[in-house]
């Protein structure tokens, strides 16, 4: 055992920054650009900075629970260090396992949308869905096996697709029309913020950097550096992404082409080349993303069921993968099937938007322990709360079928925790005080 822990390879900035950035960079941009652009127009870029800076005021709170509860578990350990074991958290937690299964939804959608485009020219809803559902079984099978990426060939899709979204950035801010970007073209401030805050799903990939703190080198400089940067580069990145995006494409077009728009605005300086080129990437990237998502889900309701908040189903072994990945695929099949990009968008980003409210909160209330500043944390617990209050009112006022979705998860969510938690206490069960054992163990030292 001694051995092992001295050979274990740390890992450095570089690598927690691209996972930080491989985690928010995943299918999102390819599936929420035409969505924020639909409900911001010609203010989709100022939408997406406002999600970064939500996301940016949170990661404060994640750097200094990281430090201080170091812990392959990251957001179920700081939930639970905060709220303790009972209800409350196995809510929480299982909203967050939930909202994997929704951005696997979303990753599928956005798969299946590029996909019909490349083959068919445009999205045809029969090749869409077989899409969708074909990529989930694929890659579930596969993780299953214990094939899943390497490291390496993460990081060469991590490459790619940031190789792609630049050079698209490059070659089409020259053709940018920035007549289309004039304060006339803006919708409403509260479609603006339903904008930002509906593709808020974009930026959450940050909080994978948490579940590494343990293993990184020199955490106390290299942590809080890979949060900030790898969040700061993707904010920069999104918002010149939305800003060639709508420069080169008009608003009906937009509309016409939501569910791959992306591709579609790299055809005025690229031509149909670079339809296919922004395609297969798209296609690329959202494949890394259902594979890295499912192996992430798998683990994250293997996590949670160590806690007893899940089923002991979650922890069994099929093959090399976990029997949880199956119940997830099949879940994120009916959810990408079923339900239209604008249902999944809002599901995911105010699952998580809740979550990341109560992990800024978690900080506000052991701020002793992790010896952070108060006010930043109750001002990251306002802001994403609020964000999720607007984008519940806002779709409430104007698109009431889109919070469907989300009603189905947080209902089914809490009713199923709410049973399960009762069935333990009727067994006799007791939940667990730590997800970690290393930071029990630590913990018990100190006391």
């Amino acid at each position: 055992m001694e051995n092992t822990k001295t050979t274990k390879k740390k890992i450095g900035f570089w690598e927690a920054f691209s996972i930080g950035v491989g985690g928010m960079v995943g299918g999102g941009i390819f599936a929420v650009l035409g969505l924020t652009i639909d409900l911001s127009r010609g203010a989709a870029p100022i939408a997406f900075g406002i999600a970064g800076f939500i996301a940016l005021i949170t990661v404060y709170s994640y750097v200094k629970l990281s430090l201080r509860y170091p812990s392959e578990g990251g957001t179920i350990e700081f939930i639970v260090q905060a709220y303790g074991n009972g209800l409350f958290s196995s809510i929480i937690n299982n909203i967050l396992l939930f909202s994997y299964v929704v951005m696997l939804a979303l990753y599928a959608y956005a798969f299946g949308s590029y996909g019909s485009a490349l083959f068919l020219g445009s999205d045809v809803e029969w090749l869409h869905k077989a899409l969708s559902a074909g990529v989930i079984i694929l890659f579930t099978f596969i993780n299953l096996l214990g094939a899943v990426m390497s490291g390496k060939t993460e990081d060469i899709m991590v490459f790619l697709k940031i190789a792609i979204l630049l050079l698209f950035i490059a070659v089409g801010y020259f053709s940018v029309d920035w007549s289309h970007m004039a304060p006339s073209e803006w919708t409403s401030m509260p479609s603006i913020l339903a904008g930002g805050f509906m593709i808020f799903l974009a930026y959450e990939g940050f909080e994978l950097i948490a579940n590494t703190a343990r293993d990184i080198e020199n955490p106390k400089q290299n942590l809080p550096k890979a949060f900030y940067s790898s969040v700061i580069f993707v904010i920069i990145l999104y918002i010149l992404i939305a800003i060639v995006a709508v420069g080169n494409v008009s608003f009906q077009e937009a509309k016409e082409a939501q569910d791959y728009v992306l591709a579609k605005a790299a055809e005025p300086f690229f031509g149909h080349v670079g339809f296919i080129l922004i395609g297969i990437g798209a296609v690329l990237s959202t494949a890394s993303a259902i594979n890295a998502t499912l192996y992430g889900g798998g683990r994250t309701a293997y996590l949670i069921a160590k806690l007893g908040e899940l089923p002991d189903e979650f922890e069994k072994k099929v093959k090399s993968g976990f029997e949880g990945m199956i119940i997830l695929g099949l879940l994120s099949i009916i959810f990408a099937t079923t339900f239209n990009i604008n249902n999944i968008s809002v599901a995911g980003s105010l699952g998580f938007l809740i979550v990341f409210a109560l992990v800024n909160f978690a900080n506000f209330v052991l701020h002793k322990e992790t010896k952070g500043n108060r006010f930043i944390s109750f001002f990251g617990t306002v802001l994403c709360f609020g964000a999720a209050i607007v984008l519940v009112i806002h779709n409430f006022i104007y698109s009431p079928t889109s919070l469907v979705t989300s009603m189905v998860v947080l209902f089914g969510v809490t009713i199923f925790s709410y049973l399960y938690y009762k069935f333990r206490q009727g067994k006799g069960k007791r939940l667990e005080e730590f997800m970690d054992k290393r930071l029990r163990d630590e913990e018990n030292n100190l006391r």
